[in-house]
């Protein structure tokens, strides 16, 4: 709150004043942020019917946005949870309701490709490339809004459009799992990957 009134040039007193609490202030940065991305995404999605366009409208509202404002979603990704006492409970309503609107989009391409893939995955994997851009992401080398969410559906709807009418688990022939293949090389005497990352990232 100091660094808030410092920034802003309002009294401490007056910050509290006005908000009530740190977790007050939160509670408004949060739901003022997350209505205006679903209102934003339901304006869009209004301008086609057609369920791959639908997706790329879904990234690149949400890139728009978090680029826009990468310090403030930089704030709320690390803050997700700190909302008690029931202000938290209309946030996660809002989330989930964008959370079923790209489950939504994602079930209409399956539908209508004939594809196989978990869509709680594919969703949750498409906000783990989104919501943390802000750690690698230079304008100067990755573009702008539009070309940053082109490459990201090129990349996002290449794997899931690869997906078959027949599951991979249910295919006895299928190949060993990436696990088993380590375990294997191990025992061959083979060294570690070195192209893993840390759990931070």
């Amino acid at each position: 709150m100091r660094d808030l009134s410092r920034a802003s040039g309002m009294s401490l007193a007056g910050l509290y004043h006005y908000f009530g609490s740190k977790e007050r202030l939160l509670y408004l940065i949060q739901k003022e942020t997350f209505t205006t991305i679903l209102g934003n995404l339901k304006e869009r999605l209004d301008e086609s019917g057609e369920p791959e366009q639908r997706i790329r409208i879904f990234i690149l509202n949400h890139l728009e946005y978090f680029l826009a404002n990468q310090e403030g979603m930089k704030v709320l990704s690390h803050e997700d949870e700190a909302l008690k006492n029931g202000l938290g409970s209309e946030i996660a309503a809002i989330k989930r309701e964008y959370y079923r609107i790209c489950v939504g989009l994602m079930d209409a391409l399956k539908r209508e490709r004939h594809l196989d893939f978990d869509a709680r995955t594919a969703v949750m994997s498409l906000f783990g490339m989104m919501n943390w851009i802000y750690t690698w992401y230079n304008p100067r080398v990755d573009g702008g809004a539009d070309e940053l969410a082109q490459r990201m559906g090129d990349i996002f709807l290449g794997g899931v459009n690869s997906g078959s009418q027949q599951s991979p688990r249910s295919d006895p022939n299928s190949t060993k799992s990436f696990a088993g293949a380590r375990l294997q090389a191990r025992r061959n005497g083979e060294p570690k990957s070195k192209t893993g990352f840390s759990r931070r990232h």
